[in-house]
């Protein structure tokens, strides 16, 4: 009998604690995550469902899930969310065309990140920008100048973009290999959007030919999807052919889930479903319960803001259906659980990263190599550059003291900036200081004459993210909503440079700005040209190396700088006939892929076989220095497509007198290109030019002849 009570007490206790984990199934670790969020999905009730789908979603204590919110940024270094090490901005880093340093860059914002995030879950907390899902990188392709947030791009080129986007989306998102992802990253914004920036909520992108959106606009977004894995895409403001874009059942369903077989989570840009149905928007839904159904079953998983709580109502009404939704918050879920969200500290690896990492100086020194490599020689006259320290160096301009310039937008907060005005004095104590003037006004009437005895003048202008990025409001001459109407440097700066020429003084312009600037006029009045962009915490110190020779320059441009505006379509024509090096025909100020160095390199006659270019890169100067040697292709008899559009690209560095064979693979897949016949991008057989070289100028580039079967 003893024995048969003891037999009935085992068998309950078993069967108790197979209860228990058959209850909590969402709570086992050993459990796959498509498992798990199964699971808790059954348990919510419809409105705590409603509740997850916003970007800041709550804490349901009866479950015990803890809050999450959605929305992080990490543009260039984990952003709005204190201290961060803050590298240059993104157009800076596409600068270096160096993809394999992006990723150590993106491997330490991640590293910082996870750390923000493990001493937020320390206090039960995951504020707005505290949280494991990064709303970056922006891989839309930049093709107009006047749209200030271009700097937040990686430029005008779709294969360039492409590569870049990689590199960010994989140092954020962690090796493969490991249980838990690191974060999530997100490409933004699908798809086509570039500006401008004062109409968005409202504007319809209509008659866009087939082509464009295939060839240009979409690939880089389909390299993250299907090479990179990205986990997030983020749908844009505006409408294309009629539909918003976080209801546009072509964009999310057809190609981006159906045709990419994308797994992850579409998130709206913030409010943009508000867009929807607002007044004065895009007019789109009749009232807010059919905006937020449409959103849904277009496949907008979370929104960024806080009209999806209302999703029960149009449950209620029968514009949606409470399985429908779950398609979307299944995905949430499941992402959730692969970041470790509902997991122990000893189960997350990631967790073990602390706050010591948090603008180490590892990082600050990855930050210094990065600024170095982004900042491009655009004119160099009579080789005045690198200057010599001994030199009587008088620094102007009006961001020459200025060091949240240097952040750019989206930025964290470093614990120290070294101005372009600090970077110099530390190299020469005893250079003069005169600002000169304001980014657009405050001239000041002496300044020509108190750097009069200078032997030569650094002048540090351009604009600022004060005047250019998103939907900002700015209405100053030349500057609209964070856009600009004109591409000038700002009057007040090309008078003073003027007259500093007119007074035989030699100056160096040394340009910050997040994208191109019209200055054909400071060709003729200034005897060397840096284009700095907004270099990040260490871009003082990058400008003195580079200016005083410690460092040899060796970016590159990744958009065409015009001449003026004249050589520009309309700002809200999408069409890219007539833009970008790809299929703009006339001359422009600086090209695409341009640079100087302070060495010099030759290369010989490239050759391609077993689907790899060779080419012997020499460099004959006196000096070690990197070149980054270029591929373009265009095809022949296809009068309609692009002049030629880079499909690969090596960094080299070279010591002076030596060279090196350059192997760079162009496999077929590279001639990927756009068929009329089919109106699909497919591998296609035919002649082409394969132009290598050291820019997009035609005097730069190598053409053989290629014929792919």
């Amino acid at each position: 009998m003893k024995s048969l009570h003891k037999f009935l007490s085992v068998t309950l206790l078993a069967g108790a604690c197979t209860a228990t984990a058959l209850a909590q199934a969402y709570k086992n670790p050993a459990l796959s995550a498509e498992e798990r969020a199964e699971d808790l999905l059954n348990r919510l009730t419809l409105a705590e469902k409603a509740s997850l789908m916003e970007n800041a979603s709550p804490a349901i204590t009866r479950l015990d899930i803890p809050p999450f919110n959605w929305w992080n940024e990490a543009l260039h270094g984990v952003g709005r969310n204190g201290t961060a090490t803050v590298f240059p901005i993104t157009m800076g880093m596409a600068s270096s065309f160096d993809d394999a340093l992006l990723y150590e860059v993106f491997t330490a914002v991640s590293d910082e990140a996870r750390a923000k995030n493990n001493l937020a879950r320390k206090e039960n907390r995951c504020k707005i920008y505290e949280g494991l899902s990064f709303w970056t990188p922006n891989i839309n392709i930049f093709r107009d100048p006047r749209w200030g947030r271009g700097q937040e791009t990686y430029g005008e080129d779709p294969y360039l973009t492409g590569r870049m986007g990689l590199a960010v989306v994989r140092g954020l998102q962690g090796p493969s290999g490991h249980r838990y992802q690191k974060l999530y990253a997100c490409a933004k914004h699908f798809a086509v959007h570039s500006g401008p920036e004062w109409n968005r909520h409202s504007f319809n992108l209509e008659d866009l030919p087939p082509r464009d959106l295939w060839e240009t606009y979409l690939p880089a977004f389909k390299v993250l999807v299907q090479e990179g894995d990205v986990k997030e895409v983020m749908c844009a403001y505006q409408r294309l052919d009629g539909e918003p874009c976080c209801g546009n059942t072509r964009l999310l369903q057809q190609i981006l889930r159906n045709e990419w077989n994308f797994q992850g989570i579409v998130t709206s840009d913030c409010g943009a479903v508000d867009d929807f149905w607002k007044p004065n928007r895009h007019g789109f839904s009749p009232d807010k319960h059919s905006a937020i159904s449409k959103a849904v079953l277009s496949g907008t998983d979370v929104e960024c803001g806080h009209t999806y709580k209302s999703l029960p109502e149009a449950v209620k009404e029968g514009k949606i259906t409470e399985e429908q939704i779950n398609t979307s918050l299944k995905r949430l879920l499941k992402g959730r659980f692969e970041l470790g969200d509902f997991d122990d500290d000893n189960h997350v690896e990631w967790r073990q990263i602390g706050p010591e990492v948090i603008a180490c100086q590892a990082h600050h020194d990855l930050a210094l190599k990065m600024a170095h490599e982004s900042i491009v020689l655009l004119q160099n006259k009579n080789g005045i550059l690198p200057l010599k320290s001994d030199m009587n160096i008088a620094v102007m301009g009006p961001n020459a003291a200025d060091s949240t310039m240097l952040w750019g937008n989206y930025n964290g907060f470093p614990k120290h900036t070294t101005t372009m005005l600090e970077g110099i004095r530390q190299v020469v104590p005893q250079a003069t200081y005169v600002r000169g003037c304001g980014l657009y006004d405050q001239v000041e009437e002496d300044a020509v004459q108190r750097v009069k005895d200078a032997d030569v003048i650094i002048f540090v202008g351009g604009i600022s993210p004060k005047l250019e990025g998103e939907e900002m409001k700015v209405n100053l001459k030349g500057f609209k909503g964070g856009d600009r109407t004109d591409i000038e440097l700002p009057e007040v700066q090309r008078t003073l440079l003027a007259q500093l020429h007119k007074a035989g003084k030699k100056v160096i312009f040394v340009n910050c700005s997040g994208s191109a600037i019209g200055l054909e006029p400071e060709t003729i009045h200034t005897e060397a040209i840096v284009q700095a962009w907004y270099g990040g915490e260490c871009a003082g110190e990058a400008l003195a190396d580079i200016l005083f020779g410690k460092v040899n320059p060796s970016g590159k441009l990744p958009i065409t700088f015009y001449k003026n505006i004249s050589q520009l379509p309309d700002y809200e024509d999408y069409r890219m006939q007539g833009r970008t090096y790809r299929y703009f025909k006339g001359t422009p100020l600086f090209d695409f892929g341009y640079g100087l160095s302070y060495t010099d390199f030759s290369l010989g006659k490239p050759r391609y076989q077993h689907e790899e270019i060779n080419v012997r890169l020499k460099n004959t100067g006196k000096r070690a220095g990197a070149e980054v040697i270029q591929v373009y292709l265009r095809r022949h008899g296809d009068t309609d497509g692009p002049i030629k559009t880079l499909r690969a690209f090596k960094r080299v560095t070279l010591a002076a007198h030596s060279s090196q064979t350059v192997r760079i693979p162009l496999k077929r897949d590279s001639f990927e290109w756009w068929d009329t016949a089919t109106n699909t991008m497919r591998v296609l057989p035919g002649t082409y030019d394969v132009m290598v070289g050291t820019s997009s100028r035609a005097e730069d580039l190598q053409t053989i002849t290629v014929t792919i079967p």
